[in-house]
């Protein structure tokens, strides 16, 4: 078995500066930690119980196939922070049919982000025994 001990998404986005300024100004990421230089310099933001790295460009954006999902507090409260932002809603919150509150944005790329809250009564959050 591999013992992991870290691990994190990487970007490389078409625009770093523009994705930079998304995923630190517009959806407010803390930066964990910086290295190189120039505008292909990476980011490494704190992502819950991860990282989300931001480093280099590509030629192309990246595979439709490629989706963050980030889970929130509160759905409602993230979609009117971020549109005060100027951040486009792909698709406002909805609870879905398995009881997850879910809403769309996209990156600069196009890579979709899903924003999930879970409702206290969702069966995610039992633990049985505690």
């Amino acid at each position: 078995m591999v013992h992991v001990l870290g691990s994190r998404i990487l970007l490389r986005p078409t625009d770093p500066d523009k994705s930079r300024a998304f995923y630190g100004e517009q959806l407010g990421l803390a930066v964990y930690r910086e290295f190189g230089t120039g505008p292909e310099r990476g980011t490494v933001y704190f992502l819950g119980g991860g990282f989300l790295e931001v480093s280099g460009r590509a030629e192309t954006p990246p595979s439709p196939a490629v989706r963050l999902w980030l889970q929130v507090d509160d759905v409602t409260a993230a979609r009117d922070e971020l549109t005060a932002k100027g951040v486009e809603i792909v698709r406002p919150p909805v609870k879905e049919p398995w009881g997850l509150v879910e809403m769309w944005i996209a990156d600069p790329d196009g890579t979709p982000i899903v924003l999930v809250e879970v409702p206290a009564d969702h069966p995610i959050r039992y633990r049985p025994g505690i």
